[in-house]
């Protein structure tokens, strides 16, 4: 990409303090392309300016992008602007968002979490889905460190149970972010371990 606004420098250099200098490959590209959207074309699609958003984005009041592909173009989700939506606007979109936890403090973490546009793990990114997938790895784990060498069919299946749930909520994930969380991720270990570990039953 050329001729980037000084608003569109800000936010790769924003997202690279947040997510590290890492590099993307054709794979890395290809599976964001088919993911997200770049924020200047959905922008444009919807009427809206792409560096009003920049800012928006700079002052912690929607999510940076969640991948920077590599010719540079700012890759966002396709309902960028739902929540903020649902919100009643922007500006109330963060008591909103962390109204959704009993606990303020975790309600902050989470926002947090959202607005550094990490979270890449879920297809549609909402209060709701964040706090079912937090559930799902949660049990998941607990069933996975007190499994036995042969489980019986009733343990096998509550579990596949769970792992299929979490599978409807999460994407297939790419190496890229493998590196900037520097190590496995949830689908890795909450979905593709434990259906290698525990294989569902044929017939």
């Amino acid at each position: 990409m050329t001729d980037r606004t000084p608003a569109a420098v800000r936010i790769a250099e924003r997202f690279r303090e947040v997510n590290g200098a890492h590099p993307m490959t054709a794979e890395d590209d290809a599976y964001v392309t088919g993911q997200f959207v770049p924020l200047d074309t959905l922008c444009a699609g919807l009427g809206r300016d792409a560096d009003e958003v920049r800012r928006l984005m700079l002052a912690a009041l929607l999510p940076l992008p969640g991948y920077l592909r590599s010719d540079g173009a700012e890759m966002v989700p396709r309902d960028l602007f739902a929540l903020a939506d649902a919100a009643g606007g922007v500006w109330r979109l963060r008591a909103w968002f962390t109204g959704h936890w009993e606990d303020p403090d975790r309600g902050e973490e989470e926002w947090a979490a959202y607005v550094s546009g990490q979270y890449v793990c879920l297809h549609e990114v909402t209060p709701a889905n964040i706090r079912r997938k937090d559930e799902l790895t949660a049990e998941i784990g607990a069933r996975l460190a007190a499994a036995g060498e042969d489980p019986p069919p009733e343990w096998r299946a509550a579990l596949h149970a769970r792992v299929d749930a979490l599978d409807a909520l999460e994407p297939a994930f790419t190496a890229y972010d493998r590196l900037r969380f520097g190590g496995p991720t949830s689908r890795d270990t909450c979905v593709d371990a434990p259906r290698a570990r525990f294989p569902r039953p044929r017939g």
